[in-house]
């Protein structure tokens, strides 16, 4: 499936914790494009399968599931909420339980492409900015715009660990960083589609840098390769 030629796809790509949300979400309101987390498309299968008591083990149970899996979209202030069964999950797919268990869930090779062919459509749709682990290499492979946002382990963990106290959650700093550092070796080993740079991607190493920063670099350089 082609990209339209006439939408424009900001990919943005890198491992947990690099910033990637936030930084997507000033860039697509800068431009008036809409935000596309597809992480949070994983999280909402994921979300389905283990509130269906289905084992993560079970393929075939999980074949099944995604031939009847009722994963929708709804456009709320320029952002792309996520609804599972008509009910919005924006929420619950941020718990630690299913952060826990969303990589063995992306891994599935029938996962990876239900929703890659989701992904494909909205970007068919929407001028966007779609963030992920394999949207410059897999998704939007022929967007010219992609991006790489990097930084030290030590600080991904740290943002990470500051937003889920934020929110309430009893985490240590060290089970974060633990989290962090199992999540980066599952993304980048993953048979299908692994976390990799793309070579035509600019990296940013967002360390010492404030998110609004980062947005401003990709902004900028978006506005010079366009008519925006």
């Amino acid at each position: 499936m082609k990209q339209n030629e006439n939408k424009i796809v900001v990919a943005i790509d890198g491992p947990a914790g690099a910033g990637k949300t936030t930084v997507s979400k000033l860039v697509a309101k800068k431009l008036g494009f809409v935000h596309v987390d597809t992480g949070a498309m994983y999280r909402a299968v994921t979300y389905k399968l283990l509130n269906s008591d289905i084992s993560l083990d079970d393929i075939e149970a999980i074949k099944k599931t995604l031939e009847t899996l009722d994963i929708d979209f709804k456009l709320e202030d320029d952002e792309l909420k996520v609804l599972v069964d008509k009910k919005d999950v924006s929420k619950e797919i941020r718990s630690e339980y299913v952060s826990a268990n969303v990589n063995f869930v992306a891994a599935i090779p029938e996962v990876r492409q239900k929703l890659r062919e989701l992904q494909r459509l909205i970007g068919m749709k929407y001028n966007c900015v779609m963030e992920g682990r394999d949207i410059t290499t897999a998704v939007f492979p022929e967007t010219k715009f992609k991006f790489y946002l990097d930084a030290p382990v030590e600080e991904r963990a740290l943002r990470r660990y500051n937003e889920l106290v934020e929110k309430g959650d009893k985490v240590t700093f060290e089970e974060v960083k633990s989290a962090i550092i199992r999540r980066d070796e599952l993304d980048r080993t993953r048979g299908i589609n692994p976390l990799r740079i793309d070579e035509n991607a600019i990296v940013i190493n967002t360390f010492g840098l404030t998110q609004q920063q980062v947005a401003d670099k990709i902004v900028e350089y978006v506005k010079s390769m366009s008519n925006i």
